[in-house]
């Protein structure tokens, strides 16, 4: 039986095993096999060991067997750490003996940089698709079930007596990364974790499949990845969108944002890490909370967890310390977060515990009256809590008394909308009420003001993600499109490089709006045409083999009379010929003048990761010189086309600045939707799409020029 790495694996019996072979035990602790054993007996495994090592007939009063022929059943999960040169020997004895899951601790594969080392974990990953044995590694550092207290793992930090209920769940390719600056931290943070793995090379298994076992499992409530690489963007999508369905937050750092980070990142795991835009843009499409480092993985869940996200950006927020006032507005509002006036309502019930204030700001200063009065500072807050103005509360604690502090915890517990606690300072009377505790009770609570409204803005986020996404089951094709016509279209034309008359034609198959034109083979059919379509006109040369007009001096644009078009044609051939002497001309195009509008550029390129990916800017030569560039993965609806219009700092020009007229946005958006299906449905066939500029006017919108290139 093959595996088919198409397939959602069945994991139960990886996390969850009866009985544990490991290849390589030793009660030598100084070597890995040592350090394996210990902690695995030592986390209170309740299941059989099996250990493996021919030098030995008992290990930590167990029975030890010398090969794995030798074991007397088949256990669920075997643990392998060999020298990298009989791994594989020792896989193809773990699957004759009816082993479904290895795990491979040893490196010196793809990591290396070597053929040989690639050559070995190639083998590997053959082997794992033809006999169906489902291999974590090599290079890794195993996993940890803290709900049945099964450890297959060396890692230090691993505590006996952890407690079983843990709902956050950590899948890291790097172990040092994943078991410390994310698990161990989290933990200490006030977090419980279920599961915990580290993936490393990946040759069978990755960390796409286990952060999709743990998604399905009941007690996970969010779920935190460390990834140096995503090797299959469509099954990074497919995991991402079962997360959205059971509403479970995914909060992840990617590593490799720059040059150097990527380069480090391949040198490690082997793989490549693929284009950090494009994987960004994905993250936002799929409702993956994207963070840039370990700390805030684990201080973003504290708020995404128990399923308590605000229902707008509208928050409330109150201290007795006024600077602290003011910082929490200037974050909040920076981050994205609005401070609503109280309702009247609440004005009128605030007016009798704070008299003398008048009308009552948010964020509310309480310095000079709640001061030394707990209980002012809890009825306070809790009327503010019920404002229907407010969507979360985020009270500002500096140096609280017990009894204060306790009542800000229940508050936030009791309350109908989320409450996340700001202490900044510490419990006067009680140094063990810290923000670890509360978190571990179960209540969001923070340290900083801007990790705190990062992470209310992250379950913001989420939940704004989640009322789009339940809204719309698929991605409704839009009407008028002819993915055969345009299949035709491109094998007639075939060039590598379409014209952009071809081009324009394929793009008329999906109905966006292109510029009419016809080609002139001499002047006298330049003229022609000119007058058929009305002037004034453009002449642009048509060539395979010229795809940049422009740069070769062969267009003319504003053309009106006879004596202008034919100057202009003899000019263009000229010109197109002093540029490449060697081009095939098909003659010159006449096209349409069209009149100004606002130049935007759509695109789609294909990614190696994520495969056909559509792109929306500003046009001309803005979109090479701003880089101001909004990215999704085809295909996309008309709201996700809005948002990367909203992506953009250059929004601003559509909705019309300086007296200029405001650009046709909805048609905008239903180009952006009919390209993206264009890309999706032609993605065997088609590599990129250059259409630039799209002239967006205040009513329609045109496409100028376009270039598609096959695959």
């Amino acid at each position: 039986m093959s595996s088919s790495p198409g397939l959602v694996p069945d994991l139960a019996r990886f996390f969850a095993p009866q009985a544990v072979a490991l290849v390589g035990a030793t009660d030598d602790t100084t070597r890995f096999g040592g350090r394996l054993l210990r902690q695995m007996l030592k986390f209170g495994f309740s299941g059989r060991i099996l250990p493996v090592n021919p030098k030995r007939n008992e290990l930590q009063g167990m029975p030890c067997y010398a090969t794995v022929a030798d074991l007397p059943e088949a256990p669920d999960h075997a643990g392998i750490v060999v020298p990298a040169d009989k791994v594989l020997p020792v896989l193809r004895e773990c699957h004759a003996r009816g082993i479904p899951f290895a795990t491979v601790f040893t490196a010196g594969f793809s990591e290396t940089g070597t053929p040989e080392g690639r050559a070995m974990q190639a083998a590997i990953t053959g082997f794992a698709r033809e006999s169906g044995l489902r291999v974590m590694g090599p290079n890794c550092y195993g996993l940890i079930n803290y709900l049945d207290h099964f450890a297959l793992t060396a890692s230090s930090v691993l505590e006996p007596g952890t407690s079983r209920d843990g709902s956050i769940g950590v899948v890291s390719q790097s172990g040092g990364l994943g078991g410390i600056n994310v698990m161990w931290r989290a933990m200490e943070a006030g977090l419980r974790i279920n599961y915990a793995t580290s993936s490393g090379n990946e040759a069978d298994l990755d960390a796409i499949d286990f952060a999709r076992y743990m998604i399905e499992a009941e007690s996970t409530e969010v779920l935190l990845m460390a990834l140096e690489a995503v090797r299959d963007g469509g099954k990074f999508a497919r995991m991402a969108e079962r997360a959205a369905e059971l509403e479970k937050p995914i909060v992840v750092l990617k590593l490799g944002r720059t040059e150097l980070g990527s380069r480090a990142a391949a040198s490690h795991t082997g793989a490549m890490t693929g284009a950090d835009d494009i994987f960004e843009a994905a993250a936002r499409q799929f409702g993956v909370k994207r963070v840039n480092d370990s700390r805030e993985l684990y201080e973003t869940a504290i708020m995404l967890r128990g399923k308590r996200w605000p229902r707008g950006r509208r928050a409330a927020s109150l201290s007795l310390s006024g600077g602290n006032v003011v910082q929490v507005a200037d974050v909040g509002s920076q981050l994205g977060l609005e401070w609503p006036d109280y309702t009247a309502a609440t004005q009128e019930q605030l007016s009798g515990l704070l008299p003398g204030y008048g009308k009552v700001s948010n964020p509310t200063d309480t310095t000079s009256l709640a001061s030394g009065k707990p209980e002012l500072f809890r009825r306070t807050l809790d009327i503010i809590s019920r404002d229907e103005n407010v969507d979360v509360m985020v009270p500002v604690f500096t140096v609280p008394r017990r009894a204060e502090l306790e009542q800000g915890v229940q508050i936030a517990r009791e309350s109908a909308k989320p409450v996340a606690l700001l202490l900044t300072g510490k419990c006067l009377d009680d140094p063990t009420l810290t923000v670890e505790r509360i978190v571990a009770d179960g209540v969001p609570a923070y340290r900083d003001t801007v990790t705190c409204l990062a992470a209310v803005r992250a379950a913001v986020d989420y939940r704004e993600f989640l009322d789009h996404f339940h809204r719309q089951d698929s991605y409704p094709r839009p009407a008028g499109t002819d993915p055969q016509a345009a299949r035709a279209r491109i094998a007639e034309a075939g060039h590598a490089t379409l014209t952009e008359r071809d081009s324009k034609a394929v793009l008329r198959c999906y109905g966006l709006p292109v510029t009419a034109e016809r080609l002139a083979r001499n002047a006298d059919e330049a003229v022609a045409h000119a007058r058929a379509i009305g002037t004034p006109v453009a002449l642009k040369i048509e060539s395979p083999n010229i795809a940049h007009k422009t740069e070769a001096g062969a267009v003319r644009l504003n053309l009106s009379n006879e004596m202008e078009i034919r100057s202009a044609y003899e000019e263009i051939v000229t010109a197109a010929r002093r540029y490449n002497a060697g081009a095939t001309i098909n003659g010159v195009l006449v096209q349409q003048m069209a009149p100004r509008g606002i130049e935007m550029m759509l695109g789609v390129a294909t990614d190696p990761i994520f495969g056909p990916v559509v792109a929306v800017a500003l046009g001309g030569i803005y979109v090479e010189v701003l880089r101001d560039i909004a990215y999704r993965i085809a295909p996309i609806d008309t709201a996700q086309a809005a948002i990367m219009l909203r992506e953009l700092r250059a929004y601003k020009l559509l909705e019309g600045v300086r007296g200029r007229p405001r650009g046709d946005i909805d048609t905008l958006t239903d180009c952006i939707v009919r390209l993206s299906w264009l890309a999706h449905d032609l993605r065997d066939v088609i590599n990129d799409i250059d259409v630039n500029p799209l002239l967006v006017f205040e009513r329609g919108a045109v496409a100028v020029d376009a270039l598609i290139v096959r695959r």
